[in-house]
């Protein structure tokens, strides 16, 4: 059901790659709830990935961007003011990638190399982005930002690796940019810790079917899907939270707030 939350608004949508992204969902809900969007990735995920099939859905043009690169990301924002005639009124960062965890080296033995282009690429490319919006004046007034988080940015889940720092700066970062963007232009800047849910960068997290199981069980109302993100993402682009900003909100059916549960009890006396 749309109820046309985002008439006449406009975004970009970074992250989408295939049907099981959240990024997509998102694409969709907001297209469906009257938004038109443009759709960015990089160069090196728009060729594996299936994004144009998306874009001919949601009728969007792809414009590809390396969130390391200053000036791929000024090239996007100059595109998407040409495309729209000026700013845009929303922003999801769906972006986070980890190269210990692919090759898995344990946290302990960290490759610094590696860590340092998971930085780059999962949390400082918010700022990147947000600094070249602010100096192009390409978000405007009262726009929304999103950043997709997880809850090991506050709590450890050994197996989340490096990504648990990265999610730690992304969030740090959201809540810095959000005073100054927020000062300047009324901009809100939020991210989202989503419960673990089934997407291609999820599904590399060691043991993370079983935890899949697990924070359903702790969870009193069960794990958020990818859909219910989207449709939390929505309301927050939309003018209903003007005033909600520098936060990380939990969007995991109470997961983060449950010290047990009587299903995860059970579990454990079986």
């Amino acid at each position: 059901m749309s109820y046309n939350l985002l008439k006449g608004k406009k975004g970009i949508i970074f992250g989408a790659l295939n049907e099981q992204s959240i990024a997509w969902k998102v694409a969709q809900r907001a297209v469906e709830e009257g938004a038109e969007i443009i759709l960015s990735n990089a160069p090196i995920a728009l060729r594996m990935g299936e994004i144009n099939k998306l874009a001919e859905e949601c009728n969007a043009p792809v414009i590809g961007a390396d969130v390391t690169s200053n000036d791929d990301i000024a090239n996007l924002f100059t595109k998407s003011q040409e495309h729209f005639g000026g700013g845009v009124d929303f922003i999801l960062h769906s972006i986070g990638m980890s190269i210990n965890i692919r090759k898995s080296i344990p946290y302990t033995e960290n490759n610094y190399d590696f860590t340092h282009k998971g930085l780059d690429i999962s949390a400082l490319s918010l700022h990147r982005i947000l600094q070249t919006a602010m100096k192009m004046d390409a978000i405007n007034e009262w726009g929304s930002v999103l950043a997709l988080s997880y809850i090991a940015a506050h709590r450890v889940f050994p197996d989340y690796n490096d990504m648990a720092d990265n999610k730690a700066y992304l969030e740090s970062i959201a809540r810095s940019f959000g005073y100054y963007y927020g000062v300047k232009k009324h901009v809100r800047i939020n991210t989202i810790s989503q419960s673990p849910t089934r997407t291609t960068a999820g599904s590399g997290v060691k043991g993370f079917d079983g935890f899949i199981d697990y924070a359903e069980k702790m969870s009193p109302l069960g794990n958020a899907s990818a859909d219910q993100c989207a449709d939390y993402c929505v309301s927050l682009f939309s003018d209903l939270t003007k005033m909600v900003t520098m936060q990380n909100l939990f969007h995991d059916g109470g997961f983060s707030f449950t010290g047990v549960t009587q299903a995860v009890i059970e579990q454990m006396e079986k």
